[in-house]
């Protein structure tokens, strides 16, 4: 089936999520998107190692519904490739520091000058302007400097998202900026440059606290999961594992006191309004805790869905709960299992492969369905990196890529054919 950004074309220089992740989101839509790494293969793609061959678990992620290619831009064989495929596509995907995009040929003047139809999505930590703009960081950095971390935890240290929340915002702004710059090049038939940095994105996921402070100067402090401006709002401990429950409006507010058994609750002066019960939030959590004690999860969810917004804390559990996983779009463990163990290794010889295969896209937003690559080899480790799917044959046209350029700097996926169908250069495989 095709994507709505079928023929769309993108060349992903991307490392870790805030780049990588608004390629994966680009080609679950069904654009054609080729990851481009370093010879020896990235550091992003050994973090969290997974399987046998070390895949970590953010490349698997972030590496559905992806082609991809090993390449060193900086040198100039490397830097006439680069001008090659970026004559033949529309997108450019890369979140590093603009002084190191330009050392690579790849900032938005060079690369407008090849093609003046191209889009640049460019992320960093600060932004390619002020004081900041040199500076590198990762996640957390956005966390800590937009007061994130300062309102997390209990009050005493401030404490971090493990889930890199920063970086996938930033993603999907980069996502939502390039479909804007796609459209308004069907228009105007130019290209221009989508610039997300992690500090604005973070910024403005807080901003209402940020607003709050500035207006009210209240300086908040954590409170672990209860919430600051309803309640109850927090996590509850039953008999045999934690719930978490939210109330915010009076018709909720006026449910749950029934629930708890003392509507006079509702008529508690402390409790009069949203904001008043977020300020008196420990007292009420008292009341739901005390609840809570008294029963299972189960019979906790049986009662309270009908009454207020509740849920079980899952932990892990979710990978064992089909239905979560079904809903979620969530490929298990048996499936990547058998993916690796249907994988064929070549030790690192040089192989001839007439028919790469890659898988079918799915077009579900943000599920995990990926890619099945078939070869005669391991690509590099493309073909042993890009799991799962159905199979349709994908081939890359590249007008005029040359031979000389292929031992140092085209270690990719697969042979690759000129427009003309002849056939120009062959994957070097790694050890």
């Amino acid at each position: 089936m095709a994507g709505v950004l079928d023929g769309i074309r993108v060349l992903d220089f991307g490392r870790y999520i805030a780049g990588p992740f608004c390629g994966t989101m680009l080609g679950d839509l069904g654009a054609e998107v080729i990851r481009i790494e370093k010879l020896e293969g990235s550091e992003d793609r050994w973090v969290t190692p997974v399987s046998e061959a070390g895949d970590g678990a953010m490349f698997l992620q972030m590496g559905r519904n992806k082609l991809g290619m090993t390449l060193n831009p900086v040198k100039p064989a490397g830097r006439e490739v680069v001008k090659k495929l970026i004559t033949v596509s529309d997108v450019v995907i890369a979140n590093l520091p603009y002084e190191d995009l330009k050392k690579m040929g790849i900032d938005y003047e060079t690369i407008s000058s090849i093609n003046p139809r191209i889009i640049l999505a460019t992320n960093s930590t600060f932004g390619s302007e002020g004081p900041y703009a040199t500076r590198v960081g990762f996640d957390t950095i956005g966390q800590a400097m937009s007061g994130a971390m300062h309102l997390s935890g209990d009050g005493k240290v401030p404490t971090r998202a493990n889930a890199p929340y920063v970086d996938f915002g930033s993603a999907l702004l980069s996502t939502v900026g390039v479909l804007a710059a796609l459209m308004d090049r069907a228009k105007t038939g130019k290209g221009q440059k989508v610039e997300t940095a992690l500090l604005r994105t973070a910024m403005n996921i807080t901003n209402s606290h940020l607003i709050e402070q500035t207006m009210l100067n209240l300086d908040r402090v954590a409170t672990l999961n209860r919430g600051f401006t309803a309640g109850p709002s927090d996590t509850f401990k039953c008999k045999d594992g934690w719930i978490y429950a939210m109330t915010i409006g009076q018709p909720l507010f006026v449910r749950w006191c029934r629930l708890m058994g003392n509507e006079d609750l509702a008529a508690d002066p402390r409790f009069k309004d949203d904001l008043a019960r977020g300020d008196n939030g420990e007292a009420l959590s008292e009341i739901m805790q005390k609840w809570c004690s008294a029963r299972t999860v189960a019979e906790a969810l049986e009662l309270s869905p009908r009454v207020l917004p509740a849920l079980l804390e899952y932990g892990f559990a979710p990978l064992a709960d089909p239905e979560v996983l079904e809903q979620a779009g969530h490929l298990g463990k048996d499936v990547l299992a058998e993916e690796h163990h249907s994988r064929t290794r070549t030790g690192g010889q040089r192989c001839e492969s007439d028919d790469w295969r890659v898988g079918e896209r799915h077009h579900h937003i943000g599920s995990q369905h990926t890619l099945r690559a078939h070869g005669h080899g391991d690509g590099s480790g493309f073909a042993d990196h890009w799991p799962l799917g159905n199979t349709q044959h994908v081939e890359l046209h590249l007008a005029g890529v040359a031979d000389d350029a292929t031992p140092e700097h085209l270690t990719g996926t697969r042979h690759v054919r000129d427009a003309a169908g002849d056939e120009t250069t062959r994957d070097r495989l790694r050890q």
